[in-house]
């Protein structure tokens, strides 16, 4: 809904959609980065047994972390920007 309590206008329904479209996109790039630098000498050099889990599993673990703070945090900032400053009043620079 918007500031005043009525349905939301196409082109704010669009505006979020865009957000969610791009909080994803980025979210997922990250994760992938992440993941590549923490499981990717895992794939490249010939670790110990032991070595070679840990990396994996902390890549994935990690890159989910990654994934869920940045969509979040684009979310959030989206919500935010989206408020009045002074609700009620006029902006000054209208």
């Amino acid at each position: 809904m918007n500031q005043y309590g009525g349905r939301r206008t196409k082109a704010e329904q669009d505006a979020f959609v865009v957000e969610v479209g791009y909080a994803l996109f980025s979210g997922m790039f990250a994760a992938g980065v992440v993941f590549g630098a923490v499981a990717g000498p895992a794939l490249l050099f010939d670790l110990p047994r032991t070595v070679e889990p840990l990396l994996w599993h902390g890549g994935k673990w990690l890159a989910v972390a990654i994934f869920g703070a940045r969509v979040i945090s684009v979310l959030l900032r989206h919500r935010r920007a989206s408020q009045p400053s002074q609700p009620g009043r006029t902006n000054p620079d209208s």
